[in-house]
């Protein structure tokens, strides 16, 4: 990690404002941006038609809402990609905290909107998940934390006591919401920015047998969580039940082949595969497109999230290069942990997929991420690293 934590100019490093616009957006980052968010609406359309006509009479009913927000997002990245960074610096403490009463407000009796069950949603206007909120609070303040105490993360004071003690906040109240997905994907963002900011290593070795520690004590007592175990290990021993998402996902997987039965030719959308529509959009990926078509959205992934750190590495203040760090590896992830779940790689865990998976405030907010990451490159990144990218 020494690529991200590498000495800058202190000067720079607390005062990015004073930092000179290049005046140029990081074309490729824009495109694949873009281009996923195309390719992401479509698939949606295709996986959902038929749970929407199910469920309203309407085919096209997701798709008109998802294809929405995707306009919308497209140019909130545009806009947010040309303000100066530096903004979200001051607002990083702001939006931690407005994000830590908003997941308290989930907790409140009637307060909170529950789905399948689980109450993890507020409707204030739109709907949505405090916990998306959760993440982006985590990463600016972890960032702007990191920028100012660059020289003392190696004590305990400053490199660990105050991130454990936010990421504990934020953890306990998703234990709370019964939020295991957010709660493991959240821990992992922190000590990963803990990781890349300079906290010393024997730390994440604690860390990692107190998680693991939690993370027994949590699946032997919540059935439904020890059950989503089992089930991985053993999709057949319950076919009907724990086990059924996991057997359609890999019917759909597997009959895709090489080069997929054709888009918009899914036959396990059809209500044969929750969810279709949302965490499991790449089983219809896979289904349509085959092994090459998934193999070519999966390096579009990777080429977006090589792209943000490349942008991190080239930075020129410490902030920038821990906002854009951080907001590729959420990115890297979530696509890691959603495909890992629809490949049965990995247990049940409820992790949607950026840019592809319905809804319509999580794709917005993941547009002003890849925003902030594009502010980086065009007011922080060096003119010579950028060379003629320009927009």
């Amino acid at each position: 990690m020494a690529l991200f934590h590498k000495k800058r100019d202190p000067s720079q490093r607390l005062r990015p404002e004073k930092l000179d616009e290049t005046g140029i957006l990081d074309l490729p980052y824009l495109v694949l941006t873009v281009l996923l968010t195309s390719i992401g609406v479509l698939m949606m359309f295709s996986a959902s038609y038929a749970k929407a006509y199910y469920d309203t009479g309407n085919s096209a009913y997701y798709f008109v809402r998802q294809a929405g927000f995707a306009a919308l997002g497209i140019v909130v990245t545009i806009v947010v990609g040309r303000l100066n960074y530096f903004i979200w610096y001051r607002l990083s403490i702001p939006i931690l905290v407005a994000s830590i009463v908003l997941l308290l407000m989930v907790l409140i009796p009637g307060v909170g909107v529950t789905h399948n069950g689980a109450t993890r949603w507020l409707r204030l206007g739109l709907e949505f998940q405090p916990s998306e909120i959760a993440k982006l609070g985590l990463i600016l303040s972890f960032a702007a934390m990191m920028a100012v105490w660059q020289d003392k993360m190696d004590t305990f004071r400053y490199g660990v006591l105050p991130y454990v003690l936010i990421l504990g906040a934020i953890a306990g109240l998703l234990v709370a919401q019964k939020h295991l997905s957010a709660t493991l994907i959240i821990c992992v963002i922190g000590a990963l920015m803990m990781m890349i900011g300079g906290t010393r290593w024997p730390w994440f070795v604690i860390g990692a047998v107190v998680f693991g520690v939690f993370l027994f004590v949590y699946l032997s007592n919540r059935g439904y969580a020890g059950n989503r175990v089992t089930a991985w290990q053993d999709p057949e021993s319950d076919p009907l039940g724990t086990g059924y998402q996991i057997i359609q996902s890999r019917y759909a997987i597997s009959s895709g082949g090489l080069l997929g039965l054709g888009f918009g030719k899914s036959r396990q959308k059809h209500l044969y595969l929750p969810e279709a529509q949302n965490d499991y959009i790449f089983a219809v990926v896979c289904e349509e497109l085959g092994l090459i078509g998934a193999i070519a959205v999966i390096l579009l992934f990777m080429l977006l999230i090589l792209r943000g750190y490349w942008i991190a590495i080239h930075a020129r203040d410490r902030f920038g290069t821990l906002v854009a760090a951080g907001f590729s590896t959420k990115l890297a992830i979530q696509v890691f942990f959603n495909i890992g779940v629809v490949t049965n790689f990995l247990p049940a865990t409820g992790i949607s997929l950026p840019f592809f998976s319905y809804g319509g405030t999580a794709l917005l907010l993941q547009m002003f991420e890849m925003g902030v990451v594009l502010s980086v490159s065009r007011w922080c990144v060096n003119k010579q690293a950028l060379g003629r990218q320009k927009a």
